[in-house]
């Protein structure tokens, strides 16, 4: 299986850890990088073009948003899947997020919906041949 490399953007330290740690359990998830702010994102974003196949983001960041964020990732010519992690997943926040293109949209109390989202990332079921 092909590893699946991480971008985290959250501000909370603890979260990165802990969503380090867990992506590690399901296998094939290493983090390559996370930042904090959305300046700090672009600047890995444009800095890595290529570098990553999965962007978990935060909408609040200590500065800027993760909004930007994902519009950043969408810009990239080489493109990974991006979804969101936010305690702000409203039904207008989501659909925001979905239009600046992220592939799916999940509230921090629904952990269990991301690394299912993960898990299925990780292990795409086999085409028809």
């Amino acid at each position: 299986m092909t590893e699946i490399r991480v971008f985290v953007v959250d501000d909370a330290m603890k979260m990165r850890g802990t969503l380090g740690e867990l992506l590690s359990a399901i296998g094939n998830f290493r983090v390559v990088a996370s930042a904090t702010t959305e300046a700090e994102a672009n600047l890995w974003l444009d800095e890595h073009p290529g570098g990553w196949d999965l962007a978990v983001i935060d909408l609040l960041l200590e500065e800027g948003s993760g909004l930007g964020v994902i519009a950043r990732c969408r810009a990239h010519a080489q493109r990974g899947t991006v979804v969101v992690f936010s305690g702000y997943a409203t039904p207008g926040v989501r659909g925001r997020c979905m239009e600046l293109g992220a592939a799916a949209v999940f509230d921090k109390s629904d952990l269990q919906g991301l690394l299912d989202f993960c898990t299925d990332m990780a292990n795409p079921p086999l085409s028809a041949a």
